[in-house]
């Protein structure tokens, strides 16, 4: 990937998803906007992914004036562990990190969990659907090739099935996160993913990080319910534009 100071850059995995000339870029504002147009104009860009901050309503209606079209809003709860107290973790979920004969068992996982899911790629009508459920699945196995030696892609087990995944990360000395996870649907309503934020946590403490933080789409609702409870508090999001040059 190429990069420019303006923090946009080319992406190669969507150009190879998807066939076409495509930019990304987080944190977009009113400044840095003209100078991203121009870097999408010189590299013959066809499609730019950009984020701004949900709190940047200027830069958001700024982007809807030049073109852009909203396709999501990704919100991200923190929880300091220095401060609040883990709950016991009653769970009889049995995780384990996962091993390197299971890619496909995992894969197939994540097919079914992200079946109809309606992020910013399914939210573009002039991307291909079956590309875009297929973009969620090669995310879980890019995370499972890159995976390190330290138990960060964890699998949850139910009578010998995996029946769900979750991969955790260090963000900074301070921050771990998890950023990627997937229960197949015949196994909602649980208590995995419950679960899987106490295996997080228990994993970023024996880190020493400071604070966790998870996203999510802000229309899902039963996960911000449970980062709630758990004391989990809303800091940050972005809005996601999709522009095409045509």
């Amino acid at each position: 990937m190429s990069s420019v100071s303006s923090n946009v850059f080319l992406s190669d995995i969507d150009k190879e998803r998807f066939g076409i000339q495509t930019a990304r870029v987080v944190g977009v504002t009113v400044e840095s906007l003209s100078s991203i147009l121009e870097f999408c104009r010189m590299e013959q860009v066809k499609l730019l992914i950009a984020r701004c901050s949900m709190f940047d309503l200027e830069t958001a209606q700024t982007m809807e004036r030049d073109g852009f079209l909203l396709m999501d809003t990704l919100v991200y709860y923190t929880l300091d562990l220095a401060k609040k107290k883990i709950p016991s973790n009653n769970s009889v979920i049995y995780f384990r990190p996962i091993r390197a004969d299971e890619e496909e068992e995992m894969a197939s996982v994540a097919v079914e969990s992200f079946r109809g899911y309606f992020g910013h790629y399914h939210a573009d009508q002039k991307l291909d659907k079956y590309k875009c459920d297929e973009a969620y699945v090669d995310w879980a196995r890019k995370a499972f090739a890159s995976r390190g030696s330290d138990e960060n892609f964890q699998i949850a087990e139910i009578d010998g099935r995996i029946v769900a995944f979750g991969v955790f990360r260090i963000n900074s000395p301070d921050e771990g996160e998890l950023f990627l996870g997937g229960i197949h649907p015949e196994f909602h309503g649980q208590g995995i993913y419950q679960a899987f934020l106490y295996r997080a946590m228990d994993w970023c403490l024996s880190k020493n990080v400071k604070r966790i933080v998870i996203s999510t789409q802000i229309n899902n609702i039963a996960v911000q319910k449970i980062l709630t409870r758990f004391g989990f508090e809303i800091t940050k999001g972005y809005y996601t534009f999709h522009k095409w040059f045509d």
